[in-house]
């Protein structure tokens, strides 16, 4: 009788052991890596700009007096978010702060916004002196500093003289081109000729005029115009005063699908810029590349000069653009962008009051339940880290190189980008809500060191969070790493710590 209960003890044993091995299994499988082959000789791209943020220079308040036009403007947002996110010029120290925020997150290609009210306010008087002409100035000297290319963007005129009777100005198209052409030369002269700044290469003469998706800023009402006559007529006066920097059009949103009949007035463009603002998807994607196709074919670069993805929310004091969902999607819009050979991204924004359309700045400038600038200017850290873990490593006029994932993986992003001076940085994205292993090879590239970065949420919102390495590789020869859930990766051969700038160009 003993021995039957211990025998019976046994196989209860054994059926233990095995049931906890079996559950220990089941709860924790096998760990199923994802190859990624990286070709650093292979490129298959070069990129004509680089990476940064639109960083407006309009900051006047004044009454829309609507009542006065048959064609008012909008009442809520009519400016958009493109005015107030900068504090008074008068305030050194908070400038200071901004610009080396622009600096850390490395912008070297930077959208830079103004309107023609702020140079010239009545025909043919110039105002150089005005606040919002220094803060202007501001922005192009810290970009002349930093070897920045600038993408200098007229949002529209807003001018009483050269608007259409009845017309809102803020909205209207020019009603005399010949001034409105002597306007933009004269203002381009004053900033390459007597202010010296070689940083701008290139200028976009309005906002999201009509042609694309949507279109506002262009606006005829029943009189007779097309806007293709104004881009002639100002490449024309361009090409008389020997003004070399390219005009860069039609500047469409919202994803505007390619039609090649609809862009006969390319011909006065020596660059191609769109806008995105719902993240960029596979049929994006696969549109973006025949922008950039026809762009590259006649030797003009692509840009996407705005993006973000409004399917998260916005308006108002909406805080969804400054959340790590927004820079999850945006790190993916510029993974695919560069997948679709764009040549230079620039999100909205870097500066922004965030309480008219949205909270989209990366930094945080004024205080928005007070309506106060704020004495100190601090990130916003999901969407600033969010965005500077691509900005900080991505040097202007890099190289896109092979990287390919030997599997599917619809939740996995991933981009491999070589420097001028020839270092690389392998973006990756897992936006799914799972961790994800991969198996990482890198050829061609010996030498050096890979650094690997990586932001989640709730990493960058600790207590003195600094972007600093987690780890280096000095082999990366299948070398295996773990992606957080929801979480941006850079493996980098850049070694950069907190207190350091951003690439710019190296």
């Amino acid at each position: 009788m003993l021995e039957i209960k211990h025998i019976l003890m046994k196989r209860s044993l054994f059926s233990l052991i095995f049931l906890i091995t079996f559950l220990s299994a089941f709860n924790n499988p096998e760990k199923k890596s994802i190859p990624i082959s990286v070709d650093a000789s292979k490129t298959l791209h070069t990129m004509k700009g680089g990476m940064g943020a639109s960083w407006h220079a309009i900051s006047a308040e004044f009454p829309l007096n609507n009542e006065n036009y048959a064609i008012p403007v909008r009442e809520v947002g009519s400016r958009g978010s493109a005015f107030g996110g900068n504090p008074p010029v008068m305030d050194n120290k908070a400038w200071q702060q901004i610009r080396d925020y622009a600096s850390w997150l490395g912008m070297n290609f930077v959208r830079v916004e103004l309107s023609q009210r702020m140079y010239e306010p009545e025909r043919h008087q110039f105002d150089w002196k005005n606040e919002e002409m220094q803060a202007l100035f501001n922005i192009l000297d810290w970009a002349q500093e930093n070897d920045v290319d600038v993408f200098l963007q007229q949002m529209w005129m807003n001018v009483e003289w050269n608007a259409f009777p009845g017309i809102h100005p803020l909205i209207s198209a020019p009603k005399d081109l010949n001034d409105y052409a002597n306007s933009i030369a004269t203002f381009i002269e004053y900033l390459t000729l007597e202010k010296g700044y070689t940083c701008i290469k290139y200028f976009c003469m309005t906002n999201e005029p009509p042609g694309g998706t949507w279109g506002y800023w262009w606006e005829y009402g029943e009189n007779e115009g097309n806007i293709k006559d104004a881009w002639a007529r100002l490449k024309k006066e361009f090409d008389d005063r020997n003004i070399s920097i390219p005009i860069s059009g039609p500047d469409w949103t919202d994803m505007p699908p390619f039609e090649p009949g609809n862009l006969d007035m390319a011909v006065n463009f020596g660059a191609i810029d769109i806008h995105s603002y719902h993240g960029v998807t596979d049929e994006g994607e696969a549109n973006l590349k025949k922008w950039a196709d026809w762009a590259h074919a006649q030797g003009k670069p692509f840009f996407l000069t705005e993006y973000g993805n409004m399917n998260l929310g916005w308006g108002k004091d909406d805080p969804n653009q400054k959340s790590f969902d927004a820079a999850i999607s945006n790190a993916c819009d510029v993974i695919r962008g560069l997948r679709a050979n764009v040549d230079g991204f620039n999100r909205w924004s870097f500066t922004n009051r965030g309480d008219l359309d949205g909270q989209w700045q990366l930094v945080k400038t004024y205080d928005i339940p007070n309506k106060k600038y704020l004495s100190e200017v601090n990130p916003e850290p999901e969407a600033y880290y969010g965005f500077g873990i691509i900005s900080r490593f991505l040097s202007k006029y890099s190289k896109v190189v092979e990287c390919k994932l030997n599997s599917s993986d619809e939740e996995l992003l991933y981009i491999a980008l070589m420097s001028p001076k020839g270092e690389i940085s392998i973006v990756l994205v897992n936006k799914g809500n799972e961790p994800k292993s991969i198996i990482l090879n890198v050829k061609n590239f010996e030498g050096k060191t890979l650094n690997h970065y990586m932001v989640t949420k709730e990493k960058v919102n600790e207590t003195g969070f600094k972007l600093e390495p987690i780890s280096r590789y000095e082999d990366f020869k299948k070398l295996e790493i773990d992606l957080p859930p929801r979480s941006i990766s850079n493996l980098s051969s850049y070694h950069l710590l907190q207190g350091d700038k951003g690439i710019f160009i190296q």
